[in-house]
Formats: C-alpha cells, structure tokens, sequence
C-alpha cells in the first residue's frame, strides 16, 4: 500500500470504531427528513424516498454530523470508504442527485465554498420505535 492509502485505511478503521452503535429500531430524524437506521430506509415528510446505497451513506453522514462542514476527501473516506479512483466531483454528483431527490428538504444540504458540505436542518433526535 501506498502511505496515503494506508493513512485512509488506518483512519476509516478508527472512524469505524469510534462510530456508536445503532439501536434497533431507532430513528433519526432532522427538520422534515427520518431515517430508520436499522431498516436503511429515509423519508422526507412522512414521504419514503428511493434512494441508492451510496446516497443512502451519504445523507446518513451529514445528518449524522449536522452544523459540522464535511470536506470532500472525509466524504469520500466515509461513504466511498476512500476507493482510490474515486474523484471529489463523484461527491458533488451525489450531493446533487441527493438534493433533487429531497426536494423542498434539500436545501438543508449547504455548500460551504472552498470546503465542502454542511447539513443545517434541527434536530429531532433519536427516538425509539
């Protein structure tokens, strides 16, 4: 391995690791947007969305991690879980197709120029089915 894949790889471990376990049955929830962690499904207004995994990965991370600017290269690690062929515009398609997919609700899907995304929505917590 190159140094800089092994760095990602150490990293994406730790990240792993370090992730808190998820409650069967609960949901996460911000403004308008659910989703129900342990069966990988999303809505937005009591309205289910199709998603495709990789989108899936990626609205769970920036809910996860709302107020928080997540650059393009820690998009990358945790939802493309650092794929070497992967380019940073691969992050702003699916950030794009995921906001289309949102609607009204993917305005909470911030750009931060020069940085990454942001997701700003409030939080509803976690809650137990």
């Amino acid at each position: 391995f190159s140094p800089q894949e092994l760095s990602l790889r150490v990293r994406g471990l730790l990240r792993r690791l370090a992730s808190p376990p998820v409650t069967a049955g609960s949901t996460l929830a911000a403004g308008p947007i659910s989703i129900d962690r342990s069966a990988h499904r999303a809505s937005v207004a009591g309205q289910e969305l199709t998603l495709t995994a990789t989108e899936y990965k990626l609205l769970l991370t920036l809910v996860e991690r709302r107020g928080r600017v997540q650059t393009r290269p820690q998009l990358l690690e945790t939802v493309w879980e650092a794929q070497p062929d992967i380019q940073t515009r691969t992050v702003d398609m699916h950030v794009q197709r995921l906001r289309t997919k949102l609607g009204e609700a993917g305005k909470l899907i911030e750009t931060v120029r020069g940085f990454g995304y942001r997701f700003k929505g409030t939080e509803r917590g976690v809650r137990a089915r």
